[in-house]
């Protein structure tokens, strides 16, 4: 079944390498696709997580709160989620769901060598010679030829973490230095797991994580709106508890007998 549905999607590329006329092409579009076929996934994805980031610090003053009383600390921030109409599996189910597609795609890509017959023209235009080739590979050969690949093994490097890296500004200073080592070394994981990689995987790697940024910048800006409009103007809610406070304090007129 795996190998059948790995088989559809080299169908797929080879379909449009012979509309298109370029291997490298046909890669890029099939990505496209891909992205486009996930994008209500990737909005609610986002929107789990802009949610996640408006409710954090309700939930770490019930952590400071509670610290001592893990059963209440649960129970207060699991009334948070529910009172917040937040789930919090729900920005993990669209991942897991697009991960078998990505995966496969990955795959195909890896064994394109021995998938495609003459990879003389498995190129991308004449930016990329050999979408086979890894960058190692090309630096053995030197010269121009190692330019393009190690283009390519930095924009798969880089925009990997590009996403984490934009949502920096909404964390605690000591976040993010976290988050800043926790990139640095996972980008050197990347380039150490490129280095080895064919330059079709990493031009689908990387233009899916172009797209997937895109996606993600699109996806908060509507859920931002969204919610901006969905609030309650401020002075509503400062009326609203004066009249509760007045209604508190009130004091019944008591009756004369």
């Amino acid at each position: 079944m795996w190998e059948a549905f790995k088989d559809f999607i080299f169908w797929v590329i080879e379909a449009l390498h012979s509309v298109f006329g370029d291997w490298g092409l046909a890669i890029i579009i099939i990505t496209l696709i891909f992205r486009a076929a996930i994008t209500p996934l990737m909005y609610k994805q986002s929107k789990s997580s802009y949610q996640m980031r408006k409710i954090q610090p309700l939930i770490n003053q019930i952590k400071e709160r509670f610290a001592d009383d893990p059963v209440r600390q649960n129970q207060e921030t699991q009334k948070l989620y529910a009172e917040a109409k937040f789930n919090p599996l729900a920005g993990c189910v669209p991942m897991l769901i697009q991960m078998p597609i990505f995966i496969a795609l990955f795959q195909v890509l890896r064994e394109m060598a021995d998938r495609v017959s003459d990879t003389s023209n498995y190129m991308f235009y004449n930016i990329v010679p050999d979408l086979t080739q890894s960058p190692s590979g090309a630096w053995e050969i030197g010269g121009s030829v190692f330019i393009p690949y190690v283009i390519l093994l930095a924009i798969f490097a880089l925009c990997t973490f590009i996403p984490t890296l934009l949502t920096m500004n909404q964390q605690d200073p000591s976040q993010k230095n976290q988050t800043l080592i926790m990139v640095v070394i996972m980008s050197i994981m990347m380039i150490w797991i490129g280095w080895s990689s064919p330059a079709g995987v990493l031009l689908f790697w990387g233009a899916s994580s172009l797209l997937a940024i895109a996606q993600q910048q699109i996806s908060l800006h509507i859920v931002k709106k969204k919610d901006e409009e969905a609030e309650i103007p401020a002075y509503v809610i400062e009326n609203s508890k004066i009249n509760v406070d007045r209604k508190v304090r009130k004091k019944r007129s008591s009756k004369k007998r």
